[in-house]
């Protein structure tokens, strides 16, 4: 027994000094480099590309397996300005044999040096890198057997340890050339370094390159790994620094990102200025704002978690210039998707960021260029359909469309193309208004039902912040249950249909004497000395019950009430057309002393006809009317001995006398 043993372990050794020899001489004797021109014609023929090896193949085995290459090369086809689509200046890596026996990874060295790839797109917007492999497609396919095999054993390292004494990509740069706008960019000095790479610990990454000679670095821990690489939870530790400009941390964990990822990370983006980033690059602002000062600031911090299936975010704050957005998201079955989420805003101001007054225009004439009556095309609203939302929002101060509110709460919620705003709160000029509606998206044109109510809201200020301008004042109560379609303004006017009331208490209609107007037609339409004052009509209550009839706006009967002025107003305003068709007529007229005025005005009430334009409106005296309010029945009776041949010299002296009292009353008449 002792005889069998002895000379096992001299077989034994002798096999192992044998193969030690063998894999130290071996490589000495076989000339690897005529194996050269059979690497580059298999790269080729795989790539469909131009390949070469222009320098030295070297192949150690003993004590390390050992595979260095240098300048390397995989061309670009013809057409393209660029020879190379990737070039490796030198690569080294030497692996210990022995270990691997048992599952035992030792690696000395992985260096890439000098890789250098080239990212080009032609005119017509072909890429140099579309088609790779595309003369391999022919080849068999996995059996299922295999495909099954390979899919089991995805994500399994048959390692049992894992040591990396160096690994390391030097000097590296990309290159991306894209003619089609034209732009070229470039990141240069591309360094990557890994230490303490292992399954155990964990492995410090340091990254830096220029972009476009600006700076960019990343410094951090990933992991450790664990035995199984792919499976487990793997802790991350990255802090990345762009451009002398943005900070970038990101700490967590990822848990089975290969068979089921799950991911717990804390996210902070310390405050940056996205403006001085631009110039940073060289590069015009992305976003046009009508403020230039706006985006001076962002800044993000928010834990985020979720899965394959899902994602959510909790305590996060946006800082966007001198707003603070805090919110918490969920988003689910992102085929569909579902979204929730929860926003609260102290102050902002959405005029800032909007887009400057000249775009506004431009887009309303249309792009330059552009074919006269060309139809856009419809809309795409198939992903809104599917989305299934529930949202909240809250804003102390908000400013749009230089109106200012406060307390703004509103309540969404989405299924299958129609939302519900359920409701929309907010305090508006010392008054609340409150919205219901329903925006409906389920064919190509939006259809929306509001229901609107508003309580003290002071309408004077309101339109000076909106149109910069007082024409009305007081205080506003306002019930409105409006239809509607469409995608913008123009579209939407000839669908409006509806009805609600308006009233304003103790306020006045600026730029109008209505009261002068219907005693002195002298001074009012124009015939008299221009008044030093600005003109307005005092009310102590304006009523509008108003229709809406696809886009005509109709008023029967707006009253408006003042101490010794009762008027009646009817008549349309062709919200598409922007026409005017009114008749104000004056109830009751005397003196208009009390609500501040003591003029003492006298004369013949006149009803006034309203008619234009809403950018020039006209107002003209209703002469026929005043005939037919002063005469009454004198004048039919007149009209029918007319006919008759029954009219005596009697009659037209009363006539007569008559219109003479009127047309004195008239201060023109005099």
């Amino acid at each position: 027994m002792r005889s069998i043993l002895k000379w096992g372990v001299i077989v034994g050794g002798g096999v192992i000094a044998a193969l030690i020899v063998a894999l130290v001489v071996i490589p000495r004797f076989l000339d690897v480099q005529k194996y050269k021109p059979v690497i580059e014609e298999r790269v080729a023929a795989a790539t469909g590309r131009p390949f070469a090896l222009g320098g030295d193949l070297k192949l150690s085995l003993f004590p390390w397996a050992g595979l260095s290459l240098s300048d390397l090369r995989l061309g670009n086809p013809p057409g393209f300005a660029e020879k190379d689509l990737l070039v490796v200046e030198g690569f080294d890596v030497r692996v210990k044999l022995l270990p691997l026996l048992s599952q035992d990874v030792q690696v000395e060295r992985f260096v890439l040096k000098g890789p250098r790839l080239v990212l080009e797109r032609l005119e017509n917007g072909r890429g140099n890198w579309e088609g790779i492999g595309a003369a391999n497609k022919s080849a068999t396919p996995a059996t299922p057997k295999e495909s099954q095999t390979a899919a089991s054993g995805a994500g399994q390292l048959p390692i049992k340890s894992l040591m990396v004494g160096e690994f390391a990509v030097t000097g590296g740069s990309v290159l991306w050339i894209d003619h089609t706008k034209p732009e070229r960019r470039e990141i240069t000095d591309f360094n990557l370094r890994l230490s303490d790479v292992s399954l155990d610990k964990p492995i410090g990454v340091v990254l830096s390159a220029l972009l476009d000679a600006k700076p960019l670095s990343l410094e951090g821990r990933v992991g450790p790994l664990g035995p199984m690489p792919g499976k487990g939870t793997v802790p991350i530790d990255l802090a990345v620094t762009a451009l002398k400009a943005v900070d970038l941390t990101v700490k967590g964990r990822v848990v089975d990102p290969v068979d089921a990822l799950r991911f717990d990370l804390a996210v902070a983006l310390a405050p940056f200025s996205p403006r001085k980033l631009f110039e940073t690059l060289a590069q015009p602002f992305a976003v046009r704002t009508a403020d230039p000062s706006a985006l001076q600031k962002v800044g993000l911090k928010v834990e985020l978690q979720g899965d394959t299936r899902a994602v959510s975010g909790r305590n996060g704050r946006l800082e966007l210039d001198d707003a603070v957005l805090v919110f918490d998201f969920d988003a689910a079955e992102f085929d569909k998707p579902k979204v929730g989420f929860n926003l609260e805003i102290d102050q902002i101001d959405l005029d800032r960021y909007l887009p400057p007054a000249e775009d506004k225009k431009q887009a309303a004439a249309g792009a330059p260029g552009g074919e006269k009556g060309a139809v856009k095309p419809a809309p795409d609203f198939s992903p809104l359909r599917r989305l299934v939302l529930d949202a909240s929002a809250k804003i102390a101060e908000l400013k749009a469309a230089k109106a200012r509110v406060q307390d703004l709460s509103l309540q969404v919620t989405g299924r299958n193309g129609v939302f519900r705003l359920n409701p929309l709160t907010l305090k508006l000029y010392q008054g609340d208004l409150a919205v219901n509606g329903t925006l409906s998206l389920q064919t190509d044109t939006p259809r929306t039902d509001l229901a609107l109510r508003m309580k003290d809201v002071q309408v004077g200020p309101l339109l000076k912040d909106l149109k910069g301008t007082e024409v009305l004042t007081g205080t506003t109560r306002a019930e409105m249950a409006l239809r509607m379609a469409g995608m913008d303004v123009a579209a939407i006017k000839p669908t409006l249909n509806g009805k609600g009331s308006l009233v304003f208490s103790d306020g006045a209609v600026k730029g109008l004497d209505l009261a002068g107007m219907v005693h002195n037609a002298k001074a009012a339409f124009g015939l008299a000395a221009a008044a030093t004052t600005r003109p307005q009509t005092d009310f102590s209550e304006l009523k509008v019950p108003f229709t809406l009839d696809n886009g005509v706006f109709k008023t029967p009967a707006t009253t408006l009430q003042s101490p010794v002025l009762r008027v009646l107003a009817a008549g349309q305003a062709d919200l598409v057309r922007e026409t005017l068709d009114f008749r104000i007529e004056p109830k009751f007229a005397a003196t208009l002393k009390g609500s501040g005025d003591a003029t003492d005005r006298t004369g013949v009430t006149v009803p006034v006809l309203v008619s234009g334009t809403f950018a020039k409106p006209s107002f003209q005296p209703d002469l026929k009317g005043l005939a037919q309010q002063h005469f009454g029945e004198d004048l039919k009776d007149i009209q029918q001995k007319l006919k008759k041949g029954e009219l005596k010299k009697d009659d037209l002296k009363s006539l007569e006398k008559k219109a003479k009292g009127i047309l004195e009353g008239l201060p023109f008449g005099n």
